[in-house]
């Protein structure tokens, strides 16, 4: 894995921890609760190739 995969998760986090409490406090919880929403869909995305590897070297760790 990737030092700046790590990074780029943060950043997302703080990012949207940011627009959300913005979001919040002008009265949009709706909008705050997509922008957290497409903030976790970005990171699963960028995270999702690496549980498939590691279910895969898993998978061939404990096949006979």
């Amino acid at each position: 894995m990737d030092i700046y995969l790590i990074f780029k998760i943060a950043a997302v986090g703080i990012l949207v921890s940011v627009v959300g409490q913005i979001l919040k406090a002008s009265g949009r919880d709706e909008q705050a609760f997509l922008a957290s929403l497409a903030g976790l869909l970005l990171v699963l995305s960028w995270v999702l190739p690496y549980i498939a590897q590691l279910f895969q070297l898993i998978d061939g760790l404990f096949q006979w």
